[in-house]
């Protein structure tokens, strides 16, 4: 039995080892069409597109069911770029799906906030920290800015500040 699994490990070892050589010796492939349209959304996972995500959104326009200019964080940059990279003319956004607005955070103002948690359920990228019953804080590196937060509030403590007037971390 001993010598069984000797010769198993022996086996797995020279597979893995071949393996290992062979990628680094192989050309990797370029980033998938999916992953360079997903690059070039502003990744805020708001939903103003009409998809639950950037990445959702990313695969309906390589599938042909989205248009390119959905995208209000991205604004005329991001539907250029989506243009460019798929080869199609550019057009205005569409203003149906938002209006582009500056790059903003979320800010709570601590004072107000009563713990309820529903800021934190709405975040869809758990940016908002906080528990049940106590005061809820936002991590402003990971903001997004998407505003899903802002409805949910029931004492309206949040509100989105652009980028350069957020206070002092």
């Amino acid at each position: 039995m001993f010598t069984a699994v000797l010769v198993i490990a022996g086996i797995a070892a020279v597979i893995g080892s071949a393996l290992a050589i062979v990628a680094l010796h192989v050309p990797h492939s370029q980033t998938s069409p999916l992953d360079q349209i997903n690059r070039l959304l502003p990744q805020t996972q708001c939903g103003q597109c009409g998809y639950p995500g950037c990445l959702p959104y990313a695969q309906a326009l390589l599938d042909g069911d989205a248009e390119i200019n959905q995208c209000a964080p991205g604004g005329a940059a991001t539907v250029t770029a989506l243009a460019n990279l798929l080869g199609q003319s550019h057009r205005p956004l569409n203003p149906s799906f938002g209006q582009h607005q500056p790059p903003a955070v979320a800010e709570i103002d601590e004072s107000q906030c009563i713990g309820c948690a529903l800021c934190i359920d709405a975040c869809p990228i758990d940016a908002i920290v906080g528990a049940a019953e106590f005061t809820h804080t936002v991590i402003r590196t990971e903001c997004t800015g998407c505003e899903l937060c802002l409805p949910p509030c029931p004492v309206d403590c949040i509100r989105l500040v652009p980028l350069n007037q957020q206070k002092a971390a």
